[in-house]
């Protein structure tokens, strides 16, 4: 059974979307798992907020148990003014707060995660490694090594090339461990 009463919810009651909210955007970086808190708190300050979340099954004890989660761990997306800023700092749940700074295409992205929620759709975090990127492989025995990410069948693999040749060759390996090359 699946508690609603223990999540906050994913925006202000008041408002029917997040594109309806104004004020300045802000990005706040949680404390680890304190995203439903934080929630919480701006929604007793009154302060409007976004915290997408998911619902997942884990088995724990032998016992299915279907929760919410955070879309984006450690990720609150908020808005209003400075001391609505200043509000959310005090509530000692955040590492950093980082602005937005492009407004429409911000409110944009979250309108289309807020819809593809609405939707009861299954939504997986799809992580920075897209298709195309170049990436490094954060941890294990391949820690350190660059590739392209690829797609083949269906899973995420990285692709190691040897320029001068024009070929190379992939492999499987979660999205999990890699991280954006600069």
């Amino acid at each position: 059974m699946l508690k609603l009463a223990d999540n906050p919810p994913l925006r202000p009651q008041s408002v029917q979307s997040v594109a309806e909210l104004t004020g300045d955007w802000w990005v706040g970086h949680t404390k680890a798992r304190n995203e439903k808190a934080f929630a919480w708190d701006l929604h007793s300050y009154g302060v409007g907020y976004f915290l997408p979340m998911v619902e997942k099954t884990t088995i724990t004890g032998g016992r299915k148990r279907r929760n919410l989660f955070p879309l984006f761990s450690s990720y609150v997306f908020f808005c209003g003014s400075p001391e609505d800023r200043y509000k959310a700092l005090t509530t000692n749940r955040l590492c950093q707060t980082i602005p937005v700074s492009d407004r429409a295409k911000f409110v944009s992205e979250l309108v289309s995660i807020e819809r593809a929620i609405a939707s009861k759709l299954t939504l997986d975090l799809y992580p920075f490694a897209a298709v195309g990127k170049r990436c490094r492989v954060t941890a294990g025995p391949l820690e350190g090594i660059e590739g392209t990410v690829i797609q083949r069948d269906g899973a995420t693999r990285l692709f190691l090339q040897v320029s001068i040749l024009g070929q190379g060759s992939s492999l499987e390996i979660s999205p999990d461990l890699l991280e954006p090359c600069d």
